[in-house]
Parts: structure tokens; sequence; C-alpha cells
């Protein structure tokens, strides 16, 4: 399907919204998920950081 304009590529007829909130809602999806995780990674070392030190102490 090829479109005469940028305009029309984005409307993409009267579906316009519905597929490009899609996408959006994909993006903040992933970007959550991505941030999440490096998170939990973070929170997960310090644990092992910490426990490492109690353990050396005892």
């Amino acid at each position: 399907m090829a479109f005469e304009s940028l305009n029309e590529f984005l409307s993409m007829g009267t579906h316009g919204p519905f597929v490009w909130s899609v996408y959006g809602i994909s993006l903040v999806l992933l970007f959550g998920c991505y941030f999440s995780s490096m998170k939990a990674k973070k929170d997960q070392i310090k644990r092992l950081k910490q426990r490492y030190l109690r353990e050396q102490k005892s």
C-alpha cells in the first residue's frame, strides 16, 4: 500500500489513531520493562555485595 504524502501515511485512512496509539503503548511498555529490569539488576548486585561483606566479617 503506497501513500502519496506523509500526512496520508500518518492518518492511514481512518485507522491512524489506533495504529499509532498501539505503537506508542508498545514503546512505553518496552521502555518500562527495560528500566524495571535494570533497576532489579542494580538492586540484586547491591544485595549480593552486602551479603558478601557480611560473610567476610564472620
